[in-house]
């Protein structure tokens, strides 16, 4: 069993910053990749910015110079430093984790969400 646990949502004004948070504990041997998702009413979950184990990292197009993805191997920890918010960025932000478990099996974990408004 994965548990994936977020924090640091909330709410801001336009060009102000937050910092996302993901913890992930349980039966997990290695991390393989990690990253961030969101999600807005009626649409599909999009991707956000990922890192993998041995890769650099990838932003979607709008995020790119404003969101900073890093890790902390020995905490399990993936964060998203967002700064300059836009209004455009309000959204639920799911963690995601691509991990092999004990038995050597790779599979995908997701976050509960957290929220992110951004607005005046």
């Amino acid at each position: 069993q994965v548990q994936l646990v977020e924090s640091g949502g909330g709410l801001v004004q336009p060009g102000g910053s937050l910092r996302l948070s993901c913890e992930a504990s349980g039966s997990i041997v290695n991390i393989i990749n990690m990253g961030w998702y969101r999600r807005v009413p009626g649409k599909q979950r999009a991707f956000v910015a990922s890192l993998g184990t041995k890769s650099g990292a990838y932003y979607e197009d709008s995020v790119k110079g404003r969101f900073t993805i890093s890790r902390d191997n020995a905490k399990n920890t993936v964060y998203l430093q967002m700064n300059r918010l836009k209004s455009g960025d309000t959204a639920v932000y799911y963690c995601w984790v691509l991990a092999g478990d004990e038995y050597g099996v790779a599979s995908d974990y997701w976050g509960q969400g957290t929220q992110v408004t951004v607005s005046s």
